[in-house]
């Protein structure tokens, strides 16, 4: 609630906010003359925007003004109380033909007749917008504390944030007192793309004398404090705000200064103080005046950012043509081959077999899917053997859509396969269902598979394990049952469709659980090292470990014996050998880093080595 805001005793009439449920969103006594000349007011909007629409930011009905020094009677308090005084703030930024002092004053000039003619109380004070931000500028917030009390008529958005933001920074010093000393709108707020339910601000708190807590906690308390500042403060202002605030602590705000955090430099320059205490303005004038400069080492590492973002960038296109690309033409192509009765095949196997069964011998399948599948998997074998180190976007974008129409066409080849081998569909089905319950059941089991026992293995090793959920347990069950009725010839046309059916979930799902589990057994054997400027790999298998010396080149590639948890015999190999071995070398249970690792890779390297967390 807000009144916790305040740290004194809770007096509702001492504090600056009402409890949720009795706030008002427009002070009574303007309410009350809102009503009386609503429709006047109406009017004078419509024929405003009718002949300003483009320079109208918003309009907003104030409270009456105070009088002057020395005229404070009754007489003249009540002659200002009878004035309607309307705020009419105009965007400049696109002014050209005229400075913006014309173009205010002709406004100015042209508005107010334009209100005489609708009531001569009408009192509009027109304002631009880059004059709002001088007075921000010059720490003359009383027309934000105005714009907080008025009643909005118009608004493109600003209004409504300004109101907000007013809301959400008393209440945060009210709350924190001294150590807010600058409460800044992004630049966005007063360049007239500002949404009232997106307001971004920066708060920058003093932390200098903080003791009873490390920096890093005073920071995220005040975050978590004034975000939920912010929700309130929107329902106060009768606006969904949702408060994007970004809460500095003084010291690392000037880090950040020193170090050229392009952040910083911008809230610098484009932002708009909302209030400050000496701090927020002298930074920004200096950074005007060109006094505040990155120094050598900060530009340096701004460029060395660069540099890494560009080859991080690069390496992720070459990942996801390398991997996703392929895992996502190369699966479903399987599919259909077990779907056809085909055992799981091979990568290589899957494009040969693809064309041999599918084009040539049932001729269901047009030659161009085959060949995308084929330059898919070649790009992803040169990416592997580091003869392509990058991808365009074009390649990128050629490539997907290839992809795309290939999966697009692979689903018409699932329909036409059901219908070209129905009759044997279900023969076809029990065949592949064991082939993948084969694979995923030797992944936690060496033991050999026993055809007779699947529906048992299965329920054992993978379903009581928690590994597979209980649905496909049944589904199996469902394909072995269906192959005994097949053979006692006890089958409808429609049972077989529903067998196929769940079949096909069957299929594919335990082909993602066995690409999954074999992904995740190969990174247990998987450690990267690190020596001088490079970045190497080595693979730990039962008996034998393979050694990649600079992932950038892949070039450069050695096999070693694995013997007493000692790296011996080391000889050069290479790629299409490491390949090969993959396919059948074991991978331990558990791979564990021993000192004597990094004494064997130190050798082997020439340099002292580090090892890196895997990503």
């Amino acid at each position: 609630m807000v009144k916790k805001v305040k740290e004194k005793p809770e007096n509702k009439e001492d504090s600056p906010f009402l409890e949720a449920k009795e706030q008002p969103q427009i002070p009574p006594e303007i309410k009350e003359k809102l009503e009386k000349i609503k429709q006047r007011l109406d009017n004078f909007k419509d024929e405003l925007l009718k002949k300003f629409d483009k320079y109208i930011v918003g309009i907003e009905l104030l409270p009456p003004p105070k009088p002057e020094p020395g005229e404070e009677n009754e007489e003249k308090i009540k002659e200002l109380e009878k004035e309607i005084n309307l705020l009419i703030l105009i965007d400049d930024a696109d002014s050209k033909k005229m400075s913006k002092e014309e173009l205010r004053e002709k406004l100015t000039a042209i508005i107010e007749e334009m209100a005489k003619k609708v009531d001569e109380k009408l009192k509009p004070n027109t304002m631009i917008l880059s004059e709002l931000k001088e007075m921000c500028f010059d720490g003359r917030y009383e027309i934000l504390q105005l714009i907080a009390m008025g009643a909005i008529i118009f608004d493109r958005g600003l209004l409504h944030a300004l109101k907000a933001a007013e809301i959400h920074k008393t209440m945060a010093i009210k709350k924190f007192e001294k150590y807010i000393i600058s409460y800044v709108a992004a630049g966005s707020l007063f360049r007239g793309d500002s949404n009232p339910n997106d307001i971004d601000v920066y708060v920058v708190v003093d932390d200098t004398d903080v003791k009873r807590m490390s920096r890093v906690e005073l920071k995220d308390k005040l975050r978590a404090i004034i975000q939920s500042m912010g929700f309130d403060a929107g329902r106060y202002a009768g606006v969904k705000a949702q408060f994007h605030v970004q809460t500095y602590i003084l010291t690392d705000f000037w880090d950040s200064v020193k170090d050229a955090n392009p952040v910083i430099f911008t809230f610098l320059r484009d932002g708009v103080p909302l209030y400050d205490r000496g701090v927020f303005m002298p930074w920004k004038l200096l950074l005007q005046m060109g006094r505040i400069k990155p120094s050598p080492e900060a530009i340096d590492m701004n460029m060395e950012v660069g540099e890494r973002l560009i080859d991080r960038i690069k390496q992720k296109l070459l990942g996801l043509v390398g991997e996703d690309i392929y895992y996502a033409a190369l699966n479903p192509a399987q599919a259909a081959l077990m779907l056809y009765g085909i055992p799981p095949p091979t990568p290589k196997e899957t494009v040969r077999l693809m064309d041999e069964i599918f084009v040539k011998k049932e001729k269901i399948l047009e030659k161009k899917y085959v060949d995308i599948l084929e330059k898919i998997r070649k790009t992803y074998k040169d990416i592997e053997h580091n003869k392509i180190k990058e991808i365009s976007g074009k390649e990128f974008d050629d490539l997907l859509k290839d992809t795309e129409d290939y999966l697009k066409r692979i689903r018409q080849l699932f329909t036409e396969i059901e219908k070209k081998s129905e009759k044997e569909s279900v023969m076809g089905m029990y065949d592949a269902c064991m082939a993948v319950t084969k694979d995923a059941l030797e992944i936690f089991d060496n033991e050999e598979f026993n055809l007779s026992k699947a529906e048992e293995l299965f329920k054992k090793k993978l379903v009581d394990a928690g590994k597979l959920p209980d649905k496909f347990l049944k589904i199996l069950s469902m394909v072995i049952k269906a192959k005994k009725d097949y053979e006692a010839k006890s089958i409808t046309r429609h049972e077989i469709e529903k067998v196929n059916k769940e079949a096909r979930i069957f299929i594919k799902s335990i082909i993602d659980f066995v690409q999954r589990n074999k992904r995740i057994e190969l990174e247990r054997a998987r450690v990267r090292f690190k020596y001088g400027k490079k970045i190497g790999e080595v693979l730990l298998f039962e008996d034998v470990a393979f050694l990649i010396n600079d992932l950038s080149k892949r070039d450069e590639v050695h096999k070693a014996k694995i013997i007493d948890g000692r790296l011996r015999s080391v000889e050069k190999s290479s790629l299409q050998e490491m390949e090969q071995a993959l396919e059948k070398a074991k991978i331990p249970e558990q791979v564990s880093i021993r000192n004597s690792l990094f004494e064997d890779l130190k050798e082997i390297v020439g340099e002292e080595v580090e090892i890196l967390p895997f990503y």
